[in-house]
């Protein structure tokens, strides 16, 4: 079972639609790569990717509230905070211990749990502002 995009995810806004779809498209390719037993190798691949692509999905998000006036951005920003706080920490066990196979369980579960959950539930509230702010 991988995981995919679901309309229900959708925020409404095309820019971030499109940034969650590559996010999640990316985790996917790690759960793929898993059943392989190529985790190890994808997982690396991933964490680059997160480390350069959420500073620019978090950048577009958090610009989008401050020009809405979205009343709970600095909240918002520092759960993006949080989640570049956990990648670099799951990379820097990469780099101490090696690619073990619970750093690929966790960089799946920790990871991936945060982003849905943080894309249905606070994201969510983002787009409800900006469709109402329009």
């Amino acid at each position: 079972m991988g995981i995919s995009w679901r309309e229900e995810l959708a925020l409404g806004v095309d820019q971030i639609d499109n940034q969650h779809k590559e996010l999640l498209a990316r985790f996917d390719m790690l759960l793929t790569a898993c059943k392989q037993g190529k985790g190890g190798e994808e997982v690396l691949y991933l964490l680059n990717f997160l480390d350069e692509y959420v500073v620019v999905h978090f950048g577009d998000e958090e610009k989008l509230q401050r020009q809405s006036s979205f009343p709970d951005y600095e909240s918002h920003r520092q759960e993006h905070q949080s989640f570049i706080d956990k990648l670099a920490d799951l990379k820097k066990r990469i780099a101490d211990e090696g690619v073990q196979i619970d750093l690929v369980l966790d960089t799946n579960k920790l990871l991936l749990d945060w982003l849905i959950r943080h894309i249905s539930i606070r994201d969510m509230a983002v787009g409800r502002h900006l469709r109402g702010s329009c």
